[in-house]
């Protein structure tokens, strides 16, 4: 099997390294194929974060968004009629 993948490096603090080394053994993988399937979990992750974000940005930009005390307003509304529905019951 050929490996053409890139070698970085990286500094664990020694307890991370330990969990690492235990994690490997006990599930029979080697640490970089746990740090690969990490790494990837985690920049999946971060492009979600970033696209959300930048969709938010986008709503603001078109004036699509809600000011503090609309929500506020909102969620006060909610707290009352759910008052309103224990106080009944």
């Amino acid at each position: 099997m050929v490996d053409e993948g890139r070698v970085v490096t990286a500094k664990l603090p020694e307890e991370l390294a330990a969990r690492l080394d235990a994690a490997g053994e006990r599930i029979e993988r080697s640490k970089s194929w746990i740090i690969r399937q990490a790494v990837t979990e985690w920049l999946a992750e971060e492009q979600r974060r970033d696209e959300l974000t930048r969709e938010a940005m986008k709503s603001i930009d078109e004036g699509r968004f809600y000011t503090q005390e609309e929500v506020e307003r909102y969620f006060a509304e909610k707290r009352k009629k759910r008052s309103r529905t224990a106080h009944a019951a």
